[in-house]
């Protein structure tokens, strides 16, 4: 291909302009290079968010990458800003941040002040037909062009400020441009060409259009100003730029001779490591040193003499590697949730490391499991180091708001997210364009499998929820719309509970602006933040220990002598529980894959659920780790090894590389990897994709061992093993810092039941299951549950009795807690009499109705339809009610719709309950009769769907798994690829709930045969 002559494009947007560009900055740059463009400056508006990716995607490609942004100046027309260099970087972030936190959230504007105290040292150009200049001259204000322009000048310099001409090819722009020529030649202010690009290619504008239609709000056929007419906002070859504006040829040599003077800052890779306030004359690795051995002393005790050389070998590396001081700040942090005694833990890579352990940051003994710290840390590696603390999700505000505190509010930020467009957003946005029913668009966005739209319209007539769906029809074409912004960022949003903390003001670094949380963030997310050379803190809500801190405190009331901490780990009644499949509200091991493991499994120590929770992962079940795992753990499978020296690496997991600090020792023992560089070669071994990248890493790999004394084929052999589980294999140390937690839980559960499902029911949302679950496993379990009552419950499940819990106001869905807490604290001594007294405290006749439905003033004796009379009557409201008869009270059937309706679960009794008698004798058994029967009969059962999923399998084909409620329990379900393709439309459709199924009993679950929607008014009441 012959390329066109080199050129520059000065005005960019990407997708990172929010619904404003369609291509993200990689795109841009790769179709730049294809038309021999040299410079290009991303522009996006109000923010920078893209210049990482667009940095690095320029370098590979020999680009010279501008940062730049558009802004709105007050009410008059946007500006482009372009940074000239790395001082310049930081004037504009500067002034987008003063922009962004000044302005209302959703529409950042840029006062003149602003502009007079950070545009000094930034290049300014007067933007498009949206520009300063073209509002005023398509706005009749031509007189004001001029005076904007003198104004501009002298806040930039006229070497600084450009008139724009954007080649658009629009009506009206050659007087335009004439105009624009005649103030350049009057203001002695040069003019400059672009293409004011929102899109790589031409063809992209289809998909502008759609953003442009979702930004404003408007269908595909309504026409609006707003929306660019033509597709001329590309990455145009610069001979089309020279075709577009060949009458102003002076505004095309500007642009080249502006392109090189701009410099691409130097602001990628840095190091902006937050600063301790230290004891007076003591060092921070002094005062890290102390820290460390006084909590050596306190982990190791006797062993102290030990441990200490491997703490003296992390400590070298964290001093060498410059973070000291970052670990200072993290067990800071851990200090103040300490002595606030909030519940915390650490966990990830962070775990495999001593230090952090004698700081009291993890509660893994790193020493005593032989775990590498260099999977954490070396000095090989380039990566930050990254530690994750889970707190009492109660508590995880204060804890962020002691950071902001002690270090100061310019210096501290939390993490973005770009919230982009996944399946179900982009299909109803575009739909909404389209003119799709909204009803429709919920309809199908419920029962698309969760892929990608391009991959289910790949494979279009293999996916039964779509059969009702011919080819070609319009749905089609709406997904085929949809995929092309699928992937694409829609908005900012705050990261969970990524944190930075700054040397330095982050006014240099990076913009930043409020949230919808309302919180400050900066403009990057939290790979972007890392490649800047930011240290990143997540600060994350843990709900499981909110549930925790509510159980130990109960519990605490009647056994003072209770310790969570203290709870042993080899306790027989936790594990024989685990073992009968009983782990639902226990941490990470409630899901319905992680109790079928335990059946198999049959865990009885701490290493089982250390590696139950490494098995049950999309690698380890498609890299066919699970099975022989098992077979060996019982010893239906020797234990083999390819080399002696793996026997010690290997042995506690059999044999099979199940985790990721398996390898790094691998290769350090056998081919004399230093630990640093094994983790390198294992970090490559996952992302590399190419045959010719695995021969490199293996013939190296080889080498090094036949150099050790290892023959060539056992290396060979070895290394063909560690390939097929390095990107399979799960952190170590993650997975014992999770374990901590799983096992205290299960203790919890098997002899506080009471306490902890209190716990449990009170941090929800949490876990894998609804509420309804967890009150049929309470029941299952011999607890009470009472009902919502007006005057006994309080906000939030209490503890009543022995084996009894009262289920709070905080759980009706339209009151919700504040109110809830407002009825409970203005509570007579004497009880409420009558529902009249809610409307006192400000409810609605509405509210105060559906606490009569759900039953909460029966304790009063009074017939519900009396109290709603009460309450209506003297409104003049009148209300149609299921029961008419005065003193007669709801149905079972109808206490369960109204449960289900304002709950959201059957606060009284489970939904299949009314039901039990008639379907036993139409032949259905519960779920609790199916468990218990052998493995190979058929049964059939009816109840409540729970999450339908479709997991990754090893032969690539659907399988479906799936739980059924019903009163007795929980029932978990399997249906074959063949069964999907018959009955998947049923188990995703939108509307489907209780359905009835019939199959093969298989481990305590089913194998599903027939699926049959159940509709309600099927059953007799």
């Amino acid at each position: 291909m012959t390329l066109t002559r080199p050129g520059a494009h000065l005005h960019v947007h990407s997708a990172f302009s929010f619904l404003e560009g369609a291509s993200l900055p990689r795109d841009l740059i790769r179709q730049a290079a294809a038309e021999n463009i040299t410079t290009v400056a991303l522009t996006d508006t109000h923010r920078i968010s893209g210049i990482v990716t667009f940095l690095n995607e320029a370098k590979q490609f020999g680009i010279r990458a501008i940062v730049g942004a558009e802004v709105e100046v007050e009410d008059l027309g946007r500006l482009v800003l372009l940074v000239p260099n790395t001082v310049g970087y930081s004037a504009l972030v500067s002034l987008l941040s003063e922009a962004h936190l000044t302005s209302p959230r959703l529409n950042p504007r840029v006062s003149w002040d602003i502009l007079e105290r950070h545009g000094p040292g930034l290049v300014a150009l007067t933007g498009d037909r949206r520009g300063i200049l073209g509002q005023a001259w398509f706005k009749q204000q031509k007189a004001q062009m001029p005076v904007i322009l003198e104004r501009l000048a002298a806040i930039f310099g006229r070497s600084n400020l450009f008139i724009e001409m954007a080649a658009n090819y629009l009506p009206g722009d050659g007087a335009f441009f004439h105009a624009l020529t005649d103030l350049s030649a009057w203001k002695k202010i040069p003019t400059i060409a672009t293409s004011a690009a929102h899109y790589a290619e031409k063809k992209d504008f289809g998909t502008f259009d759609l953003l442009t239609c979702i930004r404003l709000g408007q269908k595909i056929e309504e026409i609006d100003p707003s929306r660019h007419l033509n597709a001329e906002n590309y990455i145009k070859p610069w001979s089309a730029m020279e075709t577009a504006l060949s009458r102003w040829p002076e505004a095309l040599s500007n642009t080249l001779q502006l392109a090189e003077r701009l410099e691409t800052p130097n602001i990628l890779n840095q190091r902006y490591a937050p600063h301790f306030a230290l004891p007076s004359n003591v060092s921070a690795q002094e005062y890290l040193r102390t820290l460390v051995k006084k909590g050596a002393q306190w982990r190791y005790k006797d062993r102290l003499t030990k441990v200490w050389p491997r703490i003296e070998h992390e400590l070298k590396i964290i001093e060498a590697s410059g973070f000291t001081e970052y670990f200072l700040v993290v067990w800071d942090v851990t200090r103040f949730a300490r002595e606030h005694r909030i519940r915390f833990a650490g966990r990830g890579s962070a775990a495999d490391s001593v230090v952090a352990y004698c700081l009291g940051i993890t509660e893994v003994d790193a020493f005593s499991r032989n775990l590498l710290f260099e999977r954490f840390m070396s000095p090989e590696r380039q990566e930050m180091p990254d530690i994750d603390i889970d707190f009492d999700a109660r508590y995880r505000d204060q804890v962020i708001a002691y950071v902001h505190s002690r270090y100061g509010e310019e210096h501290v930020a939390r993490v973005a997210t770009y919230q982009t467009f996944r399946q179900r957003s982009a299909l109803r946005e575009v739909g909404k364009v389209l003119g799709f029913p909204i009803e429709e668009l919920d309809r199908v966005a419920k029962s698309l499998p969760e892929s990608s739209l391009s991959h289910i319209l790949a494979h279009w007539n293999e996916i039964p929820e779509l059969r009702q769906y011919p080819e070609h029809s319009k749905l089609q074409t709406l997904l085929q719309w949809a995929a092309k912004i699928e992937g694409l960022p829609r908005h900012i949003g705050t990261h969970l509970g990524g944190v930075v903390i700054s040397d330095r003001p982050l006014s240099a670094i990076s913009p930043r602006e409020i949230s919808q949380k309302g919180v400050q963030i900066i403009q990057f997310d939290k790979r972007d933040v890392e490649t800047l050379g930011l240290l990143k803190l997540d600060l994350l809500g843990l709900r499981t220990f909110t549930a925790v801190d509510i159980a130990t405190q109960t519990i605490l009331h009647e056994t003072p002598d209770f310790s969570y901490d203290a709870i042993p780990l080899h306790d027989v009644k936790t594990y024989e529980q685990l073992q009968q499949g009983e782990g639902i509200g226990v941490f990470q091991l409630e899901s319905p894959a992680q109790r079928s493991l335990a059946l198999r499994l049959q865990p009885d120590r701490w290493e089982d659920i250390v590696a139950s929770l490494a098995l049950i992962r999309p690698g380890p079940i498609k890299g066919n780790m699970v099975d022989p795992f098992i077979a060996r753990r019982q010893g239906r499978e020797s234990v083999t090894y390819l080399h002696p020296a793996l026997e010690p690496i290997l042995s506690k997991t059999y044999g099979v590389v199940l985790f990721q600090e398996q390898v790094i020792a691998i290769a350090s023992t056998l081919a004399g990897f230093t630990p640093g560089e094994a983790d390198a070669l294992r970090r490559v071994m996952t992302h590399a994709r190419s045959v010719e990248d695995m021969q490199e890493l293996g013939q190296k790999f080889k080498e090094k061992a036949q150099q050790r004394g290892v023959s060539i084929e056992v290396a060979d052999a070895v290394f063909q093993q560690i390939v097929g589980y390095a990107s399979y294999g799960f952190n170590e140390a993650h997975a014992a810092a999770f374990a901590e937690t799983a096992y205290r839980t299960a203790y919890l559960l098997r002899h506080y039941p009471t306490e902890y499902f209190m716990g449990l029911l009170n941090a929800e949302p949490l876990g894998y299951y609804p509420i309804d679950v967890l009150l049929v496993e309470a029941r299952r379990r011999g607890i009470k549950i009472y009902p919502i009552d007006i005057n006994q419950s309080d906000v939030g499940v209490t503890k009543v009795g022995e084996r009894a819990l009262r289920i709070g106001l905080g759980f009706v869905k339209h009151l919700g807690l504040k109110l809830a807490n407002h009825i409970v604290s203005n509570r007579p001594k004497e009880g409420f009499h009558s529902p009249r007294q809610l409307l006192d405290l400000g409810l609605t006749v509405t509210q105060a109705t559906i606490t009569i439905h759900i039953g909460a003033w029966d304790s009063l004796n009074v017939p519900r339809n009396v109290l709603i009379e009460d309450l209506m009557l003297p409104q003049g409201l009148y209300l149609r009610a299921r029961y008419t008869q005065s003193g007669s009270p709801p149905s079972l059937t109808t206490q369960n719709a109204w449960d289900y309706q304002y709950c959201g679960f059957g606060q009284h009794q489970q939904w299949m309950a009314p039901w039990r008698e008639y379907l036993r004798r139409q032949g259905f058994l519960s779920t609790s009769d199916i468990r218990q029967m052998k493995t190979g009969r058929f049964a059939r059962c009816v109840g409540l769907l729970i999450r339908p999923h479709r997991p990754p399998t090893r032969s690539g084909k659907t399988v479906v798994f799936f739980s059924l409620l019903d009163e007795t329990g929980v029932l978990e379900a399997r249906l074959s690829p063949q069964g999907y393709q018959q009955f998947g439309h049923l188990l995703f459709g939108p509307t489907t709930s209780v359905i009835m199924v019939g199959g093969r009993v298989e481990n305590r679950g089913m194998d599903v045969r027939t699926i049959t929607p159940w509709a309600y008014q099927d059953i007799p009441h």
